[in-house]
């Protein structure tokens, strides 16, 4: 595995080794030990998460306020473009966003750890997202920042207005949402 490092240094890029001839590929999606050296962390999985999403479905921007959740985002059908917004107050990157396309064809990887909300936008017919979790889902700490805010200024690649859920339409302002210290 190799890291791509983002604008944003704690969010990372990781690229598998990727073995390959005619027959098909290998990879290693994940490996603890290696994970953790490569991020310097000594975070533990505790969930994974699948997601399917038709094209121009866009999810987000999610984050749990409490039990906050560091995620390990892959794509393994389609293609999305992938965001994480730096909500930590005390941050120097506090307010800024890392955009970024995970595709089964190109198979990145991104770390997200606790701290950033997390969006994305089906950009293929459908898109399948895998994606392991630091904790636990719990929908009451859950969160949601809009996804169009001007303060955060996300390019999203968008030919019409997304789909969006009951609850990503309610999304808050940047400006009123709820932070890490």
């Amino acid at each position: 595995m190799n890291v791509i490092n983002t604008t944003i240094p704690d969010v990372l890029i990781i690229a598998p080794k990727i073995i390959g001839d005619e027959r098909g590929f290998f990879f290693e999606s994940f490996n603890q030990r290696q994970f953790n050296q490569l991020t310097g962390t000594n975070v533990q999985f505790v969930q994974d998460n699948h997601s399917r999403s038709a094209k121009n479905v866009l999810r987000g921007l999610h984050y749990q306020i409490q039990q906050p959740q560091g995620k390990l985002v892959r794509v393994v059908q389609g293609s999305v473009y992938d965001v994480a917004v730096d909500i930590r107050r005390s941050s120097a990157t506090f307010g800024q966003h890392v955009e970024v396309e995970l595709s089964a064809e190109n198979k990145y990887m991104l770390w997200i750890p606790p701290g950033f909300a997390h969006g994305f936008v089906a950009l293929s017919e459908t898109a399948e997202l895998l994606y392991k979790t630091t904790d636990y889902w719990a929908p009451e700490f859950e969160r949601c920042i809009a996804w169009n805010d001007t303060f955060i200024g996300i390019q999203w690649p968008l030919a019409c207005e997304p789909t969006l859920s009951v609850k990503d339409r309610r999304g808050k302002p940047f400006a009123n949402a709820e932070y890490f210290d």
